[in-house]
C-alpha cells in the first residue's frame, strides 16, 4: 500500500470532517477544521492520502517548542495498518524540524488501542483530567514526549 503524507488543504474538508465524525462520539464542529486550515497561525494539519481519498488525519498545534497534538484519526476501514502510527511519526519529525523539542497529548482512558501506540513513542502518562469527556464523563489521560527522537 502507497500512500502519501502531505498538509492538509481546504480540498480535504469533507473527508477530514468525515474521518473525524466516524471516529470519535464527541467530534469537532466542522467550522473548527476550517478554522484550523485558515486561521491558526499554530495549526500544523496532516492528513494521508491513498488512492486519492484521505484516510487518515492529524491537527497539531506548534506553540513555542511544543506540538500538541490536538486530534488524530484513521478511518475505520484502514485501520491496523500502521496508517496512524506513519502519521504521528510524520508530525513528530516535522515539529522537530520547527524546533519542537516536545510533544503532549490527551487520550481517553479506555482508548487502549492508541495509548498503545503513543507508549511505543515514548509518551507517558503525566497526569489526567477528571470526567474530561462530556459524552460519558471519561477521564482524559495526559501524555508527553520529551524528546522528538522519532
Amino acid at each position: 500500500m502507497s500512500y502519501v503524507i502531505r498538509k492538509m488543504t481546504l480540498d480535504d474538508f469533507d473527508q477530514v470532517v468525515a474521518i473525524d465524525q466516524i471516529s470519535f462520539s464527541l467530534p469537532w464542529p466542522a467550522r473548527s477544521f476550517r478554522f484550523e486550515l485558515t486561521d491558526n497561525p499554530a495549526s500544523r494539519c496532516w492528513v494521508v492520502e491513498l488512492d486519492g481519498r484521505v484516510v487518515a488525519m492529524l491537527v497539531g498545534w506548534f506553540i513555542v517548542d511544543e506540538l500538541h497534538i490536538a486530534t488524530i484519526a484513521t478511518h475505520p476501514e484502514f485501520r491496523g495498518q500502521g496508517i496512524g502510527r506513519d502519521l504521528l511519526s510524520h508530525a513528530l519529525r516535522s515539529a522537530r524540524e520547527e524546533g519542537a523539542v516536545k510533544s503532549f497529548l490527551e487520550v481517553r482512558e479506555s482508548n487502549e488501542v492508541a495509548q498503545k501506540m503513543y507508549r511505543s513513542f515514548g509518551f507517558v502518562e503525566d497526569g489526567r483530567r477528571s470526567e474530561y469527556y462530556k459524552d460519558n464523563a471519561e477521564d482524559a489521560i495526559l501524555m508527553s514526549l520529551d524528546h522528538l527522537d522519532v
